[in-house]
């Protein structure tokens, strides 16, 4: 069996980001750049003040309690009628224009004003209170670059340099099957010996938060030929995921399935609980994952090695979720000779955090995903005492 980071690196490996496609500005929100972002305009593009005041020369207040002429008022939106001279001061609001001859900004709260005068307590510094012009961007800079993930702070500065649209990578379309005779899709009541359809919309939630577009692709019982047709539904999809029907039974016909349509499989078997049976390959340019059927063993092994690969296939460069060291409330047991990522809740203590595990760890027990925090890490046959530490994937 291959160890996990053998079968994430033959996965990744094969996966490049899609193409790229322009949208409009708040539609790349979350999306990764693909252009490099060049500055045409200075930011702010002249000089103003940061606070409500006076626009005063800072040389005039070399002594204390200076008595300065008001001579004009300047407001946002506007531009100055005049220049400041020697022993004159400027009403001015936040963002206006300074005006010429002026070099400082003197806040309302520390002056006493009247409509004709001003008397500045203290001695000002030259560009107190002043936003020079290009303090932010200048035309040439380089401001955003490839790769580069577009939150809300990287929207704004679009915005501010005029940019109404801008290029992204596409987010990877991905289809989404489940299989199994026993499986009753939502909508339906489950009759005797079968169960609700679990995997595809837990599988489709986790596409949507790892920013990509799922599609349904249904149920299929366990036929080969009808897992084929399903499959080829998907055909327009950048990435298909099945789920069931890759362990070795003889209704585990997807590995099969995914030979018959022309997949070439690269891996199975993987060396972890939950979740061994896992297989992965490639079909004419596309991902193709055949994900184990319990419940939490599919969300997990989509953790491990779908999640990666779709944000690689989006452009992202950070592909791992954080893992933080915690100390353990409670024993931690991970028997039998596979790595165990165990469901535990994560609590701050001080400067650390502590974990626990959500409780029983079957694989059917999709409970202790809805109650994790994260993923801890065991190596085979290992123990994390009551107060040891252990490493977590912090998964929320």
């Amino acid at each position: 069996m291959l160890t996990v980071e053998e079968a994430r690196a033959q996965i990744l490996a094969r996966v490049q980001p899609r193409e790229t496609e322009y949208v409009e500005l708040l539609g790349a929100l979350g999306r990764v750049l693909a252009e490099t972002v060049v500055s045409t305009r200075e930011i702010p593009p002249w000089a103003n003040s940061s606070m409500d005041g006076y626009a005063i020369r800072a040389e005039d207040t070399a002594t204390a309690n200076a008595t300065l002429r008001i001579v004009g008022r300047v407001a946002a939106g506007a531009l100055p009628d005049r220049a400041v001279g020697r022993g004159e001061a400027m009403r001015i609001f936040t963002g206006a224009p300074m005006p010429a001859g002026a070099d400082a900004v003197v806040p309302q709260e520390d002056v006493e004003a009247d409509e004709t005068r001003v008397v500045v307590r203290s001695r000002v510094k030259p560009a107190d209170y002043v936003r020079s012009a290009g303090e932010d961007v200048r035309p040439g800079d380089i401001v955003l670059e490839p790769g580069q993930r577009i939150g809300a702070a990287e929207i704004g500065l679009l915005a501010t340099l005029g940019r109404p649209r801008v290029a992204v990578y596409r987010r990877p379309r991905v289809a989404i099957l489940s299989t199994g005779n026993e499986i009753a899709d939502l909508g339906t009541e489950p009759g005797p010996g079968a169960i609700p359809n679990t995997n595809t919309y837990s599988l489709m939630a986790q596409v949507l938060e790892a920013g990509a577009e799922p599609m349904n692709l249904g149920v299929a019982p366990d036929r080969v030929e009808a897992v084929e047709e399903r499959l080829r539904w998907g055909a327009h999809a950048d990435v298909i995921i099945s789920s069931a029907g890759v362990s070795v039974g003889e209704h585990d016909v997807v590995k099969e399935a995914f030979t018959r349509v022309g997949a070439e499989l690269v891996l199975w078997r993987v060396s972890m609980r939950p979740g061994k049976p896992i297989t992965f390959g490639s079909w004419q340019g596309r991902g193709v994952f055949g994900l184990p059927g319990n419940p939490v063993s599919a969300m997990v092994t989509f953790e491990l090695f779908v999640r990666p690969a779709l944000l690689r296939m989006a452009g992202h460069r950070d592909l791992d979720r954080p893992r933080v060291r915690a100390r353990a409330d409670a024993r931690i047991e991970n028997p039998g000779r596979r790595r165990g990522y165990l469901r535990v809740t994560l609590r701050r203590d001080g400067h650390e955090y502590r974990a626990r595990l959500t409780g029983e760890q079957g694989s059917a027990i999709l409970r202790s995903m809805v109650l994790a925090d994260g993923l801890a890490v065991l190596e085979g046959d290992t123990t994390v005492q009551e107060g040891d530490y252990v490493d977590v994937i912090n998964i929320k």
